[in-house]
């Protein structure tokens, strides 16, 4: 009965889920790992009190009440039909003017996914994008990069993606140090679905050999 039930359920419309409250997962391996595995690992750390989520969209919607309740959970995405999808603290701007509204240090965790490629398309932008992650992150802060690679003769390639840079060339990530996710035993971990998506994992390191900053977290606006 129960199966029947929710097999139903996962054809509803979006906006019939959406006027009902209900959740408006995204279906794919990728989103699978990143849901399942990567968000609750994190939301269960003590140490993780505020996030920022970069990109929204109508899969993302149920995330704030979902995942992040209780925390102070942001979103951030250019485009402003898409805040209805964020979270109430959304900014409607690009990664790369977030050091607009966050001071250094504010944020415990950084999950930057399916935007290197869509929206962050040249080296240039990246550079400052990832710049500005690193400085809002506190010392011991965690920013985590999900981030599509098939080569352009693939049958899957994703019309409209594009690869800006390899990710190994951009300075502004060396600042990171490269931190093993636990649950999944590496730092880089590749989905293989046909749309192949990784995801890297680092941490804000101290390179001054100071104490982790601890930062007031305060209304920004």
């Amino acid at each position: 009965m129960w199966g029947g039930l929710l097999r139903r359920a996962s054809r509803v419309p979006f906006f019939v889920k959406d006027f009902l409250g209900l959740k408006t997962p995204l279906h794919t391996p990728p989103r699978y790992i990143l849901e399942q595995i990567i968000i609750p690992y994190f939301v269960s750390q003590k140490d993780i009190k505020t996030v920022l989520f970069v990109g929204c969209d109508w899969y993302t919607k149920h995330y704030h009440r979902e995942f992040f309740r209780g925390m102070e959970y942001w979103t951030i995405d250019p485009y402003p039909k898409k805040q209805r999808y964020g979270s109430p603290n959304h900014v409607v701007d690009s990664l790369e003017k977030l050091h607009y509204y966050f001071p250094s240090g504010y944020f415990d965790l950084i999950i930057c996914n399916g935007v290197y490629g869509w929206g962050l398309d040249h080296k240039e932008q990246c550079e400052i994008a990832f710049r500005n992650c690193f400085d809002c992150l506190r010392y011991g802060g965690e920013f985590i990069l999900g981030w599509d690679d098939l080569p352009e003769d693939s049958p899957f390639f994703p019309v409209g993606w594009h690869r800006p840079i390899p990710l190994e060339e951009l300075e502004s990530l060396t600042a990171f140090r490269r931190q093993q996710f636990a649950p999944l035993s590496t730092w880089r971990y590749l989905v293989k679905s046909p749309i192949y998506h990784t995801y890297d994992f680092y941490v804000k390191k101290n390179t001054e050999g100071k104490r982790r900053l601890q930062v007031k977290h305060h209304n920004v606006f």
